[in-house]
């Protein structure tokens, strides 16, 4: 097999690009990594016709993406061309791949085939779009265009880490939360359950937002250009999940004055350069605990993530159900926080245990138990793009991707489809 993906790598350049609410993922095939993992924002000139341009300056050229863009905040609009993962403004979008694919990848598109992700329930005429961009404004060699979800499994499947995973093959449930967006995901032999996804409003940015918040109304003396970026990274570091749900417990470990606890963060001021300290206390476990407690962020959504992915489960072929209680992958930033696997499958488990005991005591059968399995991939932050580099190395691959030839011939409705196959390991 090793050398069947080495002879792969080497024939082959294939540039995976994983476009995300929040972040954008990129690099080549063949890497555990992606080169780049960057912010999905564009910096466009605000009213160029009014502005004077230099004679050596190109005004359509004249935007930037990723953390470049916010340094020109002033002298230029923030756009964010995606929104729960589903491109909104295709003229930045295309601006945002250009840029990408000549100035980060350096790649030359006519020799390049790419691998594109899309969010599950994605409209057929979204791809159609992406396929006319690639192939007619780039010149495309190829592309694919695959679900996040499946791709999260696709890695997975190539480090198992339970006897169940080494037989799942790409069937699981994928929890897949990132900055912007959070599904709930059946996938069954590689082909999402679509009638059975669920979609959560509420991500990692909400997270965020919570804990600036906590910490404005705590009065912290943060400068008000840094408090965003603080809440990002107090979030990351020191966010955990409570092992046993008991807020009640946790709280009063920190009423106590428990040293591990607390912690201390060191910042600089951004614009004045002059350090300072803030406390970190409650906001640690509470930020993750949206997940579990959402009325925590919003008093309309009531329904915690364990109950979300049993109902998705639930509602799923009868066949498959006990494969996806039994294979349930964690992916994106969001699903990082120290504990968050443990207690997922202990709360999804307490579900399962409490609708069997039910069931003996009304029917008087004893149903066999089933065993909830939550697995963190060893490179959870970027699963899906690592899934899409190990599919460009299969040997399948070459036969399943749209050919520049193809699209010219059959025209954009050939991206409506996008085959799936199983990987060989």
């Amino acid at each position: 097999m090793q050398q069947t993906i080495d002879q792969g790598f080497y024939q082959s350049k294939v540039c995976v690009i994983d476009n995300g609410t929040g972040f954008t993922k990129m690099g080549w095939a063949g890497n555990t990594e992606p080169q780049f993992d960057i912010p999905t924002v564009v910096a466009d000139h605000q009213e160029k016709q009014k502005v004077q341009m230099s004679k050596n300056t190109n005004e359509n050229l004249d935007y930037y993406i990723g953390y470049e863009a916010y340094d020109y905040t002033k002298s230029h609009n923030i756009f964010y061309p995606m929104k729960s993962g589903i491109v909104e403004n295709w003229d930045l979008m295309e601006k945002f791949w250009h840029r990408s694919i000549f100035d980060y990848l350096r790649a030359e598109p006519d020799e390049t085939t790419f691998i594109l992700t899309e969010p599950p329930m994605n409209p057929p005429e979204n791809r159609e779009n992406i396929a006319e961009i690639f192939f007619e404004t780039f010149n495309a060699k190829g592309l694919h265009i695959s679900v996040q979800a499946v791709l999260s499994l696709f890695s997975s499947a190539f480090a198992p880490v339970n006897e169940y995973q080494k037989t799942a093959g790409l069937t699981g449930m994928v929890l897949d939360s990132g900055d912007g967006v959070t599904h709930c995901i059946p996938v069954s032999d590689g082909y999402v359950i679509g009638s059975c996804i669920k979609h959560i409003p509420l991500a990692g940015r909400d997270i965020t937002q919570f804990i600036q918040t906590l910490l404005k109304d705590r009065g912290e003396n943060i400068p008000a250009e840094d408090i965003k970026k603080v809440a990002r990274e107090v979030k990351e570091k020191y966010g955990y999940c409570i092992s046993d749900g008991d807020l009640i417990k946790e709280f009063q470990a920190y009423d106590r004055g428990d040293k591990n606890k607390f912690k201390t963060y060191y910042g600089k001021n951004s614009v004045t350069k002059e350090k300072y300290t803030i406390d970190i206390g409650y906001e640690r476990f509470l930020g993750p605990e949206m997940f579990f407690h959402p009325e925590f962020l919003d008093g309309k959504w009531r329904s915690p993530i364990d109950e979300i992915i049993d109902k998705s489960i639930q509602t799923s072929p009868v066949d498959c159900r006990k494969k996806l209680y039994q294979n349930i992958i964690l992916s994106g930033g969001s699903t990082l926080f120290d504990g968050f696997a443990q207690r997922l499958e202990q709360q999804v488990q307490l579900r399962i245990d409490s609708r069997l005991q039910k069931y003996e005591q009304r029917s008087g059968f004893k149903p066999a138990p089933i065993k909830v399995n939550v697995t963190q991939n060893p490179f959870q932050r970027y699963a899906v793009w690592q899934g899409g580099s190990l599919m460009a190395l299969q040997p399948q691959f070459e036969k399943v991707y749209h050919t520049r030839q193809e699209y010219f011939e059959r025209g954009p409705s050939i991206a409506r489809y996008n085959a799936v196959f199983q990987p060989q390991y």
